[in-house]
């Protein structure tokens, strides 16, 4: 059984939006800051959103800052990724990650228990 499953993705025109979600396990998700991470054809996967523990913070990758949202509901053990005003440079499997070490929070190495991705593809 995964740990961390994603969903929500699919295929839209730019300028539409979606929300992403991803259901963790107890053990993934409890007391951990939560991170969204991307992956495009021949790329390396690339830091997209953070959020702490609690909730109160988060930040963003500069190329989706303004239009993207992470948030978390810790009774439910999710964390969504709402995404508005898509381009076409957004599309890619998108992947949630639990913060498992310390280090940079855009720095995939630090995360664990990552689900096996939503594909977002957006169209011109």
């Amino acid at each position: 059984q995964a740990q961390l499953v994603e969903s929500g993705g699919g295929l839209v025109e730019a300028g539409d939006s979606l929300r992403l979600s991803c259901a963790a396990s107890e053990r993934a998700f409890a007391n951990r800051a939560m991170g969204w991470f991307r992956q495009a054809p021949g790329k390396e996967r690339e830091f997209v959103a953070f959020i702490t523990a609690g909730g109160g913070t988060s930040y963003y990758a500069d190329s989706v800052k303004g239009r993207f949202t992470i948030s978390r509901d810790n009774a439910k053990n999710t964390v969504y990724l709402q995404m508005n005003s898509l381009k076409p440079e957004d599309t890619a499997v998108y992947y949630c990650g639990a913060k498992i070490a310390s280090g940079s929070n855009s720095n995939r190495g630090a995360y664990g228990y990552w689900g096996q991705g939503t594909q977002v593809t957006v169209s011109s």
